[in-house]
């Protein structure tokens, strides 16, 4: 069952770069891809809605509802984010900002877990290597240019933050949900908010587009629920840190399928964490 999140790391480097397949295409805009994705993934989740709802009274509680609402404005935004990054930049460029995502959510975790007893990790066993390898994703992929902060790698620094406090929002309410309901829900009021303030126009999605942003989002709803699947089981920091699997195979498959170069450092990486999980 451990190979689960291990499996989410492949799941959620599929989506990146499918996302950024799609998103480079002239025609579809960040506002538009937001609205038809999030549609796709309410879509996707319906049928396993009647296998796998929970929805408990506690999570209409005031509190609970605030922390929701939290969520989906923290997801709003940085799906935002992200999406203009990916958009206006390659992969293997924007992954020095996007890794900072598991190094924010497990901060924000430690600083929560001294307010909220109970929830997060308190275990210094797992805590340690978990900074130490967000730390170890970082620094070896900082160059010079992005020490320059273009916009889209601000942009992909914001998109990281706010992904990370929304997922440790997510573990508060957990038990009130199931990992497809409370995905599902989230999915439902990310669209409403996104529709009504883009109102995009649906003309530009050709039948392949189409599908690939139905693929895209099927793998999304996928790794969401591995995440929370994960966090239930093992806690937000442990999974997080075998989540962090992800920019390996972000950069093998830019790579592979984007025709995006790998730098020596990067190769070096990629062996160098290959080893440490094992």
């Amino acid at each position: 069952m451990i190979y689960i999140p291990i499996f989410g790391a492949l799941a959620s480097s599929a989506g990146t770069v499918l996302e950024r397949f799609i998103l480079k295409k002239k025609k579809i805009s960040i506002k538009l891809y937001q609205v038809a994705s999030f549609l796709a993934i309410i879509l996707i989740s319906l049928p396993f809605l009647y296998f796998f709802w929970k929805l408990t009274p506690e999570a209409f509680e005031l509190k609970n509802i605030l922390i929701f609402a939290g969520i989906i404005i923290s997801a709003v935004i940085a799906n935002v984010f992200i999406y203009y990054a990916e958009k206006g930049e390659q992969i293997t460029n924007l992954e020095p900002a996007k890794i900072l995502e598991p190094l924010f959510t497990i901060l924000l975790a430690i600083i929560l877990s001294f307010f909220i007893q109970g929830v997060y990790e308190q275990n210094i066993k797992v805590i340690i290597p978990a900074i130490i390898a967000s730390i170890a994703l970082i620094f070896p992929h900082i160059k010079k240019h992005h020490l320059q902060l273009n916009k889209y790698i601000v942009a992909a620094v914001l998109g990281s933050f706010f992904f990370g406090l929304e997922l440790v929002l997510s573990i508060l309410i957990l038990d009130f949900y199931s990992p497809i309901t409370l995905y599902f829900m989230r999915a439902l009021f990310v669209f409403i908010i996104s529709f009504l303030i883009f109102r995009p126009s649906f003309k530009p999605l050709d039948k392949k587009i189409s599908l690939l942003i139905f693929i895209t989002s099927a793998i999304w709803v996928i790794f969401r629920v591995i995440v929370y699947f994960g966090y239930i089981n093992y806690g937000i920091i442990f999974t997080t840190l075998l989540i962090m699997l992800g920019p390996v195979f972000v950069y093998l498959l830019a790579w592979k399928f984007l025709k995006e170069k790998l730098s020596w450092k990067i190769q070096w990486f990629i062996c160098i964490i290959i080893k440490w999980i094992q």
